[in-house]
């Protein structure tokens, strides 16, 4: 090899190593599994940005390997952590106003959710973020229903008596009013405590529904359709800080990823309700179905149960209420 070839190859060996070494890299974290849909989304904007070429990489942490589930809020808004998907109600002990996107009776079902996710109400929520350094790349609801060993639950008074393990401290405020006795636990344990009579329902996401095969123990299952009671606002979050020092190019590239997984989320979301209805069909469980009376009834349970407790607690929280009840 003469002189010159060689300086040559090594000019663009330092070039090459120079573009690697220039690539942004940010770090996602997220307590769940590589098949859940949520690191689907987050694979889904990873990717999207990887093959925009505009050196951002994401790196994707899941399984709580990086943070533990509820812990991630705070590492984010400090800018230690870039990037999360994340239940936002988890951070409900920092600011308060996120207790809503948990609450029952504000969301009807998933197109509503989508509605909600882009109106006033999230504006406002997307302002208190900004306080806290963080800004949503991606909106999602997940959704839930009832399930239970005894008769079917789909009205206020069908808890009447009823030993239910609920998901959210809103939703027990409310099952309670309602008449039921609240036993609180972890997803992962309502298996053994349906199993052991320490249980007669429970209320929780479709996909646990499914994950936990609680289809073995349950006579009725009222899942996720036109009308539902539970969702549960999760989005992909980013801090703030750390988007704005990207590139414009990377900005538009990780915008224009997040658009297309957001979509995704939305049909999948809904895709789940099916997936955990079928579930519990093909294991012989009865399916109950959830009308809008049922649910206009459960919302009058809250008003007078989780919406004063929620007010009560929440600086600016009767606007906020109104404003999310406001959306149609």
């Amino acid at each position: 090899m003469t002189i010159t070839k060689l300086f040559a190859t090594s000019a663009v060996a330092l070039a090459l190593t120079g573009l690697s070494a220039a690539a942004e890299t940010l770090r996602l974290s997220h307590q769940w599994a590589e098949g859940d849909v949520r690191h689907q989304v987050a694979q889904m904007v990873a990717d999207e940005v990887g093959a925009a070429g505009v050196d951002l990489e994401i790196q994707i942490f899941p399984n709580q390997t990086l943070f533990k589930a509820r812990e991630q809020y705070t590492p984010l808004s400090r800018g230690q952590l870039d990037m999360t998907v994340f239940p936002l109600s988890y951070a409900g002990g920092q600011q308060p106003a996120y207790n809503l996107t948990l609450m029952p009776g504000l969301v009807k079902n998933h197109d509503h959710g989508d509605r909600l996710s882009h109106s006033p109400f999230m504006a406002e929520i997307e302002n208190i973020m900004a306080g806290d350094d963080v800004k949503i790349l991606v909106h999602g609801y997940l959704a839930g229903g009832f399930g239970s060993n005894k008769s079917c639950i789909t009205k206020p008074e069908d808890v009447a008596g009823v030993s239910i393990r609920a998901a959210g401290k809103a939703f027990e405020q409310m099952l309670a009013k309602a008449g039921a006795s609240i036993s609180s636990m972890a997803s992962s344990e309502i298996y053994p405590a349906l199993q052991t009579g320490v249980l007669d329902a429970a209320n929780t996401s479709s996909e646990s529904f499914v994950s936990y095969r609680l289809y073995e123990q349950l006579k009725c299952y009222t899942p996720a359709g036109d009308y539902a009671l539970w969702f549960m606002y999760q989005p992909m979050l980013v801090n703030k800080t750390t988007f704005e020092g990207l590139t414009a190019e990377q900005q538009a590239a990780l915008m224009a990823a997040s658009e297309k997984a957001q979509v995704f989320y939305l049909e999948q979301a809904k895709l789940g309700d099916s997936i955990a209805a079928k579930a519990f069909s093909d294991a012989g469980v009865e399916l109950a179905e959830m009308t809008e009376a049922d649910f206009n009834a459960w919302r009058a349970v809250a008003a007078e149960s989780s919406y004063p407790a929620f007010v009560e607690e929440t600086p600016n929280g009767q606007a906020l209420l109104d404003m999310a009840l406001a959306v149609e």
